[in-house]
């Protein structure tokens, strides 16, 4: 916590975390909720919402042992705030007695729930009394145990039965700040010492990529400001190599990236290969972060705000040699960098993504060149959206043609336990890819 954040009344805090579950509750997502907080505020708020959403399943089961009846939607909001941050003792930020009086002021300084302020104390201090006897009651409900609705953690059983206990345990851990170099302005060797000297500790994971023991602000690393770094996480960083190996020693090679925004992937196309990148982006405001992005990096691309399903109206008739197709899809792979994703995602949503992936595979296999190679990739555990598509596509195209590539990886989470940094597991987020070659008809 900053010094500026210990001067806010935890009970503040408190308040715009329910405000921020309540918001996360209706549909909104925890970026858009999160912004609706007061900047002094926010980040003491966003740490606090993330810890709460990654028990959320936990204190919703204690909220129904101690209030059968749900109570009105902001009450039960704070209730389950303050009882996901107290549940396990060992993992609270502030001792559990200060989060009841505290959760019970912000009560008192709402005006819509003041009058349940001492329904609110009272469930807390049961709760207090009573922890050993309510926990060990939700122990039998895989939804408090996992912290992920069923359909999601059936799904996961169901797609990875040998490793579906660790992935949802990785979702519930706080992601690394990874770094990739920039190869073209330094080397990870060199950036390790650079940061190294200011203090900073940090190892090797990937090729190309750096992570950090602790979080930074992008403006306290070495080199941001000028291109030397940007922030990736280590799965993401291996999308550009995949696509490019074989073809970047090539100066007239076309690339096309089709889903193209926040601009990582078409950074590291630039980075690693010359030649003439076309981005595309349907959303206009996330196209001028590709801008951003490339401007700080001093690299260019031709940055299109389009629909990639819809190429009569962008596509100049050339065909590309490389296509990488970072396609829509639930987010399944980054719970761990985003909490609220699983709380938002419904079943139903993993058909209709991938019916959207089938559309854009189709539509973009044809603007490829014959010996030409297409990247699919989603940040999904779910083989719907990978291993699943991919074979479907396979079996309904003759001419395309799986080179070797990663599949499916599963998230990893990378303890530090004395070993040498160097030589630990790289510790990335989940991520499905598939590297396909297009045959001569």
């Amino acid at each position: 916590m900053s010094e500026s954040d210990s001067r806010i009344p935890l009970w503040r805090q408190l308040q715009a975390v329910a405000a921020v579950l309540a918001a996360i509750r209706q549909g909104v997502s925890g970026t858009a909720a999160l912004e609706g907080v007061q900047a002094s505020l926010r980040p003491g708020v966003q740490a606090l919402v993330y810890q709460v959403l990654r028990s959320l399943g936990r204190a919703e089961a204690l909220r129904r042992l101690l209030a059968p009846r749900k109570p009105p939607v902001a009450v039960d909001a704070l209730l389950c705030t303050a009882l996901a941050l107290i549940w396990d003792e060992a993992a609270a930020p502030y001792e559990s007695f200060t989060l009841v009086n505290q959760a019970v002021e912000a009560a008192k300084r709402t005006a819509a729930i003041r009058a349940q302020a001492g329904f609110v104390n009272g469930c807390l201090r049961r709760f207090l009394r009573e922890r050993h006897d309510l926990v060990a009651r939700t122990q039998t409900d895989p939804v408090a145990c996992w912290n992920h609705p069923t359909w999601w953690i059936e799904r996961v059983r169901r797609d990875h039965p040998q490793a579906w206990q660790a992935v949802l345990q990785a979702n519930n851990r706080q992601a690394p700040m990874t770094l990739r170099v920039n190869v073209q302005k330094t080397t990870v060797e060199a950036y390790l010492r650079r940061l190294h000297e200011a203090g900073i500790d940090a190892w090797r994971n990937g090729d190309t990529g750096v992570t950090l023991a602790a979080p930074l602000p992008v403006s306290a690393l070495p080199g941001f400001s000028a291109g030397g770094v940007s922030v990736q996480d280590a799965a993401a960083q291996l999308a550009a190599p995949l696509l490019l190996q074989g073809l970047s020693g090539r100066s007239d090679l076309r690339v096309l990236d089709a889903c193209a925004a926040p601009g990582g992937k078409t950074a590291h196309l630039l980075e690693l290969a010359a030649g003439e990148v076309t981005a595309l982006e349907i959303d206009p405001v996330r196209a001028e972060r590709i801008g951003q992005t490339l401007q700080r990096l001093g690299l260019h691309a031709s940055v299109l705000v389009a629909d990639a399903g819809q190429p009569a109206a962008w596509w100049d008739g050339q065909p590309f040699d490389a296509i990488l197709l970072d396609a829509p899809c639930t987010a399944s792979g980054i719970v761990r960098r985003h909490p609220d994703v699983r709380w938002l995602r419904r079943e139903s949503d993993v058909e209709q993504l991938a019916a959207i992936q089938a559309r854009l595979l189709a539509t973009l296999w044809p603007l490829l060149k014959a010996g030409g190679r297409l990247l699919y990739c989603t940040c999904s555990v779910f083989k719907a959206e990978g291993e699943q598509q991919i074979q479907t596509f396979l079996a309904h195209n003759t001419q395309a043609r799986l080179l070797p590539s990663p599949g499916h990886l599963l998230p990893h989470f990378a303890a530090r336990d004395g070993a040498v940094p160097d030589n630990q597991d790289s510790d990335h987020d989940g991520f499905y890819y598939a590297l396909l070659e297009k045959r001569a008809a």
